[in-house]
């Protein structure tokens, strides 16, 4: 499917189940996110307010799952719409219509449609890439996640380092998500993922943002602070090397973190520990800012037993048609999804999701 055949598949069960179809700023929110591009790069194209596009995007996937029973993210939103298109088509095709034919229909030819989004039946192994950012969808994880709270009531930051798409992302959502309760000392939650922002100057922009202060660096930004208490997830550190960042942005956090009732509690998820990864900190003879108030938790791949209950769990997984033969995998087929993995949480989802489709 391009982006505006799924555009027409979604409208069209808005218009069976609704009898009202998506606007325009929903549609362009379809097609941008289909075609992999960020909300900024949406609302720049189509001359729309960015905090507009992106308040469009979280309530359309709210409606998409309230009104069409269908549990989207923009992290699963293409290869789930993907496969329930591709289900539908399998779905009693004498009554089927092809997403142009059915982008045709008057609301009252749609109505009469005898295929619903009820009929559809959802692979429970999504989503294949991306955030995990539902926490229905989040598995495990509950060491690292003990571990982390621990270090944050004692005063200490962390470092979050592991291998690309081993977790982290996932990960620090859901520190963000439990912050609430699992913090001795309340704090309020702030992620920022550093590959949407180009600078330093832009990071400082999206913090104050967040925290809902004027822009603002150095001193004023210490002022403006003092009597707040955030715990800032910063996602995708590496992109600090890069040029438009400089050690000052780390010094800074590091004012800001240090000390037990300090405005700031840091969690960074990088790919390597910060005080390798900050190669102009060793130029001058120093350790990274970072790296001396960071507590290092290293996030690796899952063991036997955490594959085995996941695969068990996503098994038992609510679908919204059931299937006539539950599907289950054989030992023989868990050993080799064991093997094949090597315990990486975005290998093994990509491989159960080939068994279960090959299964079904």
């Amino acid at each position: 499917m391009d982006s505006a055949e799924a555009f027409r598949f979604i409208n069209s069960l808005f218009l069976q189940k609704t009898k009202k179809g998506l606007n325009q700023c929903e549609q362009d929110v379809i097609l941008g996110i289909w075609e992999g591009k960020k909300y900024e790069e949406i609302s720049e194209e189509k001359h729309r307010d960015t905090q507009y596009v992106k308040e469009t995007g979280s309530k359309l996937f709210k409606k998409i799952r309230e009104t069409l029973d269908i549990e989207v993210t923009k992290a699963n939103f293409k290869p789930t719409i993907e496969q329930l298109w591709q289900e539908q088509q399998s779905v009693e095709p004498a009554s089927c219509l092809s997403v142009e034919q059915a982008s045709c229909l008057s609301v009252e030819q749609e109505s009469c449609l005898s295929i619903s989004h009820k009929q559809l039946i959802t692979n429970p192994f999504l989503p294949l890439t991306g955030i995990v950012d539902d926490p229905e969808l989040f598995f495990d994880r509950q060491p690292e996640t003990r571990e982390i709270f621990a270090l944050f009531n004692s005063g200490s930051s962390v470092a979050l380092i592991g291998e690309r798409a081993i977790g982290k992302s996932s990960l620090l959502k859901a520190i963000c998500r439990e912050a609430t309760t699992q913090l001795s000392s309340p704090r309020q939650p702030i992620y920022l993922n550093l590959q949407e922002l180009e600078n330093e100057d832009e990071f400082y922009t999206a913090l104050c943002e967040e925290v809902g202060i004027p822009k603002c660096r150095g001193y004023p930004l210490k002022r403006e602070l003092k009597q707040q208490r955030l715990l800032l997830a910063i996602d995708e550190v590496e992109k600090m090397t890069w040029d438009g960042f400089t050690r000052e942005v780390r010094a800074q956090l590091r004012g800001l973190a240090e000390g037990t009732n300090a405005p700031l509690r840091l969690i960074l998820a990088a790919r390597d520990p910060l005080d390798s990864l900050f190669q102009d900190s060793h130029n001058l003879g120093m350790t990274s800012p970072l790296a001396g108030i960071c507590h290092q938790v290293d996030l690796g791949s899952w063991e036997e037993a955490t594959i085995r209950a996941f695969i068990a769990s996503r098994l038992q997984f609510p679908r919204l048609k059931p299937l006539p033969q539950p599907v289950r995998f054989t030992e023989e087929e868990i050993l080799h999804l064991i093997a094949a993995s090597g315990g990486h949480p975005q290998k093994l989802m990509k491989l159960c999701y080939q068994s279960y489709q090959r299964q079904r």
